[in-house]
């Protein structure tokens, strides 16, 4: 998604929630990690579809998918327009090192919420 290809949403106090994306004359709600929330709307539904989500999601656990075909539960730790960065699920452990991983922008379907999963 490029930088004229959206339309920034933000909070009421300047926090972003994510794009709008322009589709003819409709527009595409965008969240932070790039994935459509919902079908093409118009401008005012677009807004609240995002203004629902907002961004408190990036702190609920996910899982990803690894190269060996096992999910892993991980935490977003930062999100830009490059790259995603994600934690191994620790829940929480002083002890240990941290893994990490490093996705592209948007979010590869290798990435899904952890409710959406097997109950990890």
């Amino acid at each position: 998604m490029g930088q004229s290809e959206r339309i920034a949403h933000k909070r009421h106090d300047g926090e972003l929630i994510g794009w709008m994306r322009p589709a003819g004359e409709k527009f595409v709600p965008v969240d932070r990690l790039g994935r459509d929330v919902s079908s093409a709307t118009d401008w005012i539904s677009a807004e609240q579809a995002l203004d629902e989500v907002g961004i408190a999601y990036l702190a609920d656990p996910f899982e990803l998918r690894l190269e060996d075909g096992t999910w892993q539960q991980v935490r977003v730790v930062e999100v830009s327009l490059t790259l995603i960065r994600l934690k191994k699920g620790d829940f929480g452990a002083i002890r240990g090192p941290r893994v990490e991983y490093t996705l592209p922008f948007p979010a590869p379907t290798t990435l899904r919420p952890a409710s959406a999963g097997s109950g990890h």
